[in-house]
């Protein structure tokens, strides 16, 4: 078991690289701060301490999320919270390896 099945488990370039293609939207759980410093393009930031509070928000986007963080700890946290109320989520680790598989 790797040190991010601990957090709900990164997932690997080709399932991120899936999600993407169908249309999944990027939410970044880190600080506002942190998302300033550097993101994927197109991401939306929503901090993990709010991603409780815009679940609907999140729901009515009506696609599949990728989280993401710095390290993969906080998205992995955010992933299993989302799959745990319907929405198909998967945590994409850091924010670079998801930024790398934009095509």
């Amino acid at each position: 078991m790797g040190f991010f099945n601990l957090f709900g488990s990164s997932v690997a370039t080709p399932a991120i690289e899936e999600y993407l293609d169908k249309g999944a939207v990027v939410i970044d759980v880190r600080t506002i701060a942190e998302f300033v410093e550097g993101h994927v393009e197109g991401s939306k930031n929503i901090p993990l301490d709010t991603v409780e509070a815009k679940l609907e928000e999140i729901k009515k986007l009506g696609k599949s999320v990728i989280t993401c963080c710095r390290s993969g700890a906080r998205s992995g946290t955010a992933a299993n919270f989302l799959k745990q109320n319907g929405v198909d989520a998967i945590n994409g680790g850091p924010w670079q390896s998801v930024a790398a598989c934009i095509k």
